[in-house]
């Protein structure tokens, strides 16, 4: 006769090692420390770029402030803090470049810095929250660095005529610290 009750359950696997939890392994509804404050996942975005190639950005609240940290994970892992700008603040070229020759110019001075077009990336955009995948929006971003290649700035568009614009700083994975999820 089996004794099921001497069985151990097997437990659910987590997507992280829990003593070593970083960037890389945030979700919606953790925490973590970055610049001096403490910061709450609020909002998740997941970017599919295609064969099987998917990034995540995260919306993050302090009780004083608002950011969105994307997380790279090319050669080594980065995270790109930004705050959105108002897209009419940037230079008429921009917008006249993107509808009338489908890209913006090469070069951006925004707020006395030069950025320089460094990518485009095409694929689509879905806030997590939606749990069916075909809530996917068209996505279209272009990437601009200053000299430092610290400083970005990032075009985006949604479907035809949709565009946001943010202004960013990469980081270390070390400069966000005490990642953790709150159950």
């Amino acid at each position: 006769m089996p004794f099921g009750f001497f069985k151990k359950k097997k437990k659910e696997e987590s997507h992280y090692d829990p003593t070593n939890i970083g960037i890389v392994d945030l979700r919606k509804g953790y925490v973590l420390d970055f610049d001096l404050q403490t910061w709450e996942v609020t909002e998740m975005y997941e970017y599919d770029w295609g064969d099987n190639d998917f990034s995540y950005e995260f919306k993050l609240e302090s009780p004083s402030d608002t950011v969105f940290l994307s997380v790279d994970i090319d050669d080594i892992v980065t995270g790109t803090v930004s705050r959105k700008i108002v897209w009419g603040r940037l230079p008429e070229e921009v917008e006249d470049g993107i509808l009338q020759k489908g890209k913006p110019p090469k070069q951006i001075t925004f707020e006395g810095v030069t950025y320089y077009r460094d990518s485009r990336s095409i694929g689509y955009w879905r806030n997590t929250e939606e749990t069916d995948r075909k809530d996917s929006m068209e996505y279209m971003c272009w990437e601009y660095y200053d000299d430092t290649e610290k400083k970005v700035l990032t075009l985006e568009r949604f479907g035809e005529e949709e565009f946001e614009a943010s202004r960013g700083i990469v980081y270390p994975p070390d400069a966000f610290s005490n990642v953790l999820p709150v159950s």
